[in-house]
């Protein structure tokens, strides 16, 4: 069964003190951390051979599309994940997605086949692949701590730490070493709504110091390691699109 969501997302790197801080002010308001079992979240980017897909939604256009699997838990017992096509239109955000055993979903994409429980958002991921010849680009890794109050069901916020990178063994369920993607005191806070925030969360975050960046997890691996990577190899005369970080590099 799919799911639908259309929300506004903003995102702010913050310090550990300041994450505690925002956690004692949402505490104030009602809020409560999700007990979901391990925090563990883990995307698989599908990308073109030349990263097209991460290097044009760098320039921030006004319309932007991602297709991913995401799963939840830690790796070596994951039996699940989600296919999920991310759209951006005017800072709104889509996303629709649908739950299927991680190994059909990983195959099937490979393939061209999913399952037919994939449904219409499985047919939409599969013309992307075909379209555009997408394949597994980045794992995506971090620890995230969700806050919800039932009273204010419109306002979503995370706080994610320990975010890592590898564009090697693109299998979720493998138990590797990654790269960093932020320093280890930063968070990232992310902060989904309809569209505006309550003034309470207005105050709160001036209180603790928070300002809105523009950042994308994928986009900081590529900026990071991959672009840096594809232009060393470019100088060296070699075939860029093949090109993978390794563990040993």
């Amino acid at each position: 069964m799919g799911e639908n969501f259309a929300r506004v997302e903003n995102k702010y790197l913050i310090s550990v003190s300041q994450a505690s801080a925002l956690e004692k002010g949402l505490r104030r308001q009602g809020f409560c951390r999700s007990d979901f079992g391990s925090p563990k979240v883990q995307s698989l980017y599908y990308d073109t051979g030349d990263c097209a897909v991460i290097r044009a939604s760098l320039e921030r256009p006004t319309y932007k599309e991602k297709l991913r699997l995401r799963a939840y838990g830690e790796p070596g017992a994951l039996t699940q994940t989600f296919l999920e096509i991310k759209k951006k239109y005017n800072g709104v955000v889509y996303k629709r997605r649908t739950a299927l055993p991680l190994r059909d979903a990983m195959h099937g994409l490979s393939v061209g086949v999913l399952p037919e429980a994939a449904g219409q958002v499985g047919n939409e991921a599969l013309w992307l692949v075909r379209r555009y010849g997408l394949v597994p680009g980045a794992v995506i890794a971090y620890d995230r701590d969700a806050w919800f109050n039932r009273d204010e069901p419109g306002v979503r916020i995370t706080l994610d730490r320990n975010l890592t990178f590898r564009n090697w063994d693109m299998d979720l369920n493998l138990q590797t070493g990654n790269l960093p993607i932020i320093p280890a005191e930063e968070r990232l806070l992310e902060i989904k709504t309809g569209g505006t925030y309550p003034l309470w969360l207005v105050r709160l975050l001036n209180e603790v110091g928070a300002r809105r960046t523009h950042f994308s997890k994928y986009g900081q691996a590529y900026q990071l390691y991959i672009q840096p990577e594809k232009e060393e190899i470019e100088r060296s005369g070699f075939n860029c699109s093949t090109a993978s970080l390794s563990k040993g590099a």
